[in-house]
């Protein structure tokens, strides 16, 4: 039998297994819990970054806005269906802060360094395409960064792995 066609990776933790056997849905899972951090990272790092370009921030103010907003916006997306589904809020935030956080810190360093060492970025105004394509570089490069790592979460049992079976 090829490794393909087992039930279960060797090394695997049973609630992994429990969810899932192949490889290709471990990649599945991660890339999934990737773009769902994606979102709300992205949501946070635009609002925030178009909010203190448009009030004439410093970077530091700026960048601590943006930061904020996207763990606020990527813990959101988590809460918000595990609310829905009638769990109790302390739970749920739990889950949303045991599953996101690491994968939301892993984005927003790699968005942040991202867009402070593209000369000029940061002083660009919200018209100018160094602007937004810095922060679409910054943001693809994120993703490149956290998916390995949510991978590596869900495959311990952790991340994503802790709601997947509350969605």
């Amino acid at each position: 039998m090829s490794r393909d066609h087992h039930s279960h990776e060797q090394g695997m933790p049973h609630s992994y297994q429990a969810m899932s056997g192949t490889a290709d849905s471990l990649n599945q899972l991660a890339f999934s819990a990737t773009i769902h951090c994606l979102t709300g990272c992205a949501i946070g790092e635009v609002l925030g970054l178009v909010i203190g370009t448009a009030l004439g921030w410093v970077n530091a103010p700026s960048i601590l806005l943006a930061v904020v907003l996207a763990f606020l916006f990527g813990y959101s997306l988590t809460l918000w269906p595990l609310l829905a589904g009638g769990m109790a809020f302390r739970t749920a935030m739990g889950l949303a802060l045991a599953s996101d956080t690491l994968s939301i810190t892993v984005m927003e360093i790699v968005d942040n360094v991202v867009v402070l060492v593209i000369p000029g970025a940061m002083d660009a105004g919200l018209s100018s395409l160094l602007f937004w394509g810095s922060l679409v570089l910054s943001l693809v490069l994120a993703f490149v960064a956290a998916l390995p790592v949510n991978r590596w979460l869900i495959r311990q049992g952790r991340g994503h792995a802790l709601v997947h079976g509350h969605h």
